[in-house]
């Protein structure tokens, strides 16, 4: 998944393909470079945004969606408020992306089980303004899965189909540095859960303290592709559904790779098993004895 931030205060590229003719170029250039889904959004989320208004939004959201629909994009719509959802799909847009999980707009569910558009609900505590202050966890995997759980609930009580769900662990939102690791080196567990996950690890600041300098500075996001693209290939081979990135053509390498080595994996896995049942001995009770361990 693509981003195109139609915004002028995004964390990363904030301003950079602000007018819908950049933005619509940018997302053609991300699909050129390998993107599957373009992610288009109207507000900022990073730490510390205030809010937009809805018209705002709308304003810089739906000819983007429109525009890039009929270029035959697979087009996301990233958003909290169920008006911008609703217009977003009625414009073509196959997925709504809400960073709250439908915790922002008490009606986001409902439009969600009318249009019958797919789901991202992340996992989500408070806005930006105020999400710094909400990390505090007993174990997070355990906090987010639960909280993820009860968000599954609320849509299918809106009449929203299982089928329709994905759920994202929400790397960086109400969570510091040290809360985001785990949910990565334990990404199997949510995947196990049995619906698609999306991680979104592209750019954020936990990279960037990961990879600061001997003064201890974070670098900037521009210099946290390299390892956005490792937390990519590790995401892929655990399992993801999709990553969402800003900078497309390394981290669909790092998928390649994944998937090369998943395959080599499989492909190992049955090779010796076949090997070792052909050396035990040719006794039918023997060869039962492994068939049903």
């Amino acid at each position: 998944m693509g981003v195109v931030n139609v915004t002028p205060d995004s964390f990363s590229d904030g301003g950079r393909w602000f007018t819908p003719g950049a933005a619509v170029a940018h997302g053609l250039q991300l699909l050129a470079d390998g993107a599957d889904v373009l992610d288009v959004g109207g507000e900022s989320t990073r730490p510390g945004a205030r809010r937009v208004a809805v018209d705002d939004e709308l304003a810089r959201v739906l000819p983007v969606v429109e525009e890039l629909v009929d270029r035959g994009a697979v087009v996301s719509v990233d958003t909290t408020r169920a008006v911008v959802a609703r217009a977003a799909v009625a414009r073509g847009a196959l997925i709504v992306n809400d960073v709250s999980g439908g915790l922002a707009d008490e009606a986001m569910h409902a439009v969600v089980a009318e249009t019958g558009a797919v789901y991202v609900a992340m996992h989500w505590r408070g806005h930006a303004d105020v999400m710094d202050d909400l990390d505090d966890y007993d174990d997070v995997v355990t906090d987010v899965r639960r909280e993820l759980a009860q968000r599954v609930d609320a849509l299918r009580a809106a009449g929203v189909r299982d089928e329709q769900v994905v759920l994202d662990p929400g790397l960086g939102f109400a969570k510091a540095g040290s809360s985001n690791w785990p949910l990565l080196a334990r990404l199997s567990e949510l995947v196990a859960d049995g619906f698609p996950v999306m991680v979104g690890a592209s750019r954020k600041r936990f990279l960037g303290h990961l990879l600061a300098g001997p003064d201890g500075e974070p670098v900037p996001p521009l210099a946290r592709d390299g390892a956005t693209a490792a937390v990519t290939a590790l995401a892929a081979a655990a399992g993801a559904w999709c990553v969402r990135v800003h900078e497309v053509a390394g981290s669909a390498d790092a998928v390649r790779v994944a998937a090369a080595w998943r395959g080599a994996r499989a492909t190992s896995t049955v090779s010796t098993v076949s090997t070792v049942e052909d050396e035990l001995p040719v006794d039918e009770d023997a060869r039962t004895g492994w068939s049903t361990r």
